[in-house]
């Protein structure tokens, strides 16, 4: 593989990326099921996009943890559970749905962290 692969795509540890990469199924999970319930077939392109999405997500998910780390620091925050719980879901479709435009931050960022501590 193109070592520019490996550094990029290698910054996730496989734990992390399968847990992960499993929580993004549930979206595809969601579009399958009211498909299956349609007249007309799924659209090819829409198929490729559920696919890359859930493939991206969690390094998409990585730039959004990375981001609300750095916001909220250490401060932890006491509410509602159906309300993170919602909050939560919220977040995930989000960063699922744009993971082809968030996840190439992550992957830069694995890409030049790796090249980094290459050149020491």
């Amino acid at each position: 593989m193109h070592p520019a692969l490996v550094k990029s795509f290698g910054g996730l540890s496989l734990k992390t990326y399968i847990r992960h990469f499993l929580f993004s199924l549930i979206f595809p999970a969601i579009f399958l099921f009211a498909w299956s319930h349609s007249s007309s077939p799924m659209p090819l392109l829409m198929a490729m996009f559920m696919a890359i999405s859930s493939l991206l997500y969690p390094y998409s998910r990585f730039v959004y943890e990375s981001v609300i780390g750095y916001v909220l620091g250490e401060n932890v925050f006491f509410v509602n559970a159906i309300l993170m719980l919602i909050t939560k879901y919220m977040t995930m479709a989000i960063c699922w749905g744009f993971a082809i435009f968030i996840a190439p931050v992550g992957l830069l960022y694995f890409y030049f962290t790796a090249h980094k501590r290459a050149s020491r």
